[in-house]
């Protein structure tokens, strides 16, 4: 299954959505699909989905995944790679009103350049990379939160 996640942010990306379903009209895509869009205002033809899911459905889809689509939004990047998801990523565009600049292009990229994702930044090439994905390994996501958190009580206690 693939799980399309666009976040809470209110911003659209009907760019993605429509790129997903032509592939699914055409049958390039014949796998289940199910999207979280957010403030999306395109509706999808050929898949199922919702405006917002609450945390349970949320990680109910996520584990349900074999690959999981995203914006390049942090929080769902790691919590796909959290999981031990396949995570194809695609930018928003400032350019395409999808957010106010283009940080999910710099944020994408150095996760792709960790070999944790693949890095989608045109919509054109989302068929390519869902061929490539299936059959791609990427390192494994090792949090370094603990870390972090170590260093702070540290600080703290001085």
């Amino acid at each position: 299954m693939i799980f399309i996640t666009l976040g809470s942010q209110k911003f659209q990306f009907n760019r993605l959505l429509r790129a997903v379903d032509r592939l699914t009209a055409s049958g390039d895509i014949d796998d289940e699909i199910f999207a979280q869009i957010g403030y999306s205002d395109y509706r999808p033809e050929n898949y199922r989905f919702k405006e917002f899911l609450d945390r349970q459905e949320f990680s109910d889809m996520t584990d349900r995944a074999d690959i999981v689509i995203t914006h390049g939004g942090t929080g769902a990047i790691i919590g796909a790679l959290k999981k031990k998801k396949k995570v194809i990523a695609v930018p928003r565009r400032a350019e395409n009103k999808e957010h106010v600049d283009d940080h999910q292009r710099q944020l994408v990229k150095e996760f792709g350049d960790l070999n944790l994702i693949y890095e989608c930044d045109d919509c054109d090439q989302l068929g390519e990379a869902l061929k490539k994905v299936k059959n791609m390994q990427f390192d494994s996501y090792q949090s370094n939160t603990e870390a972090y958190i170590a260093s702070i009580e540290d600080f703290l206690k001085q």
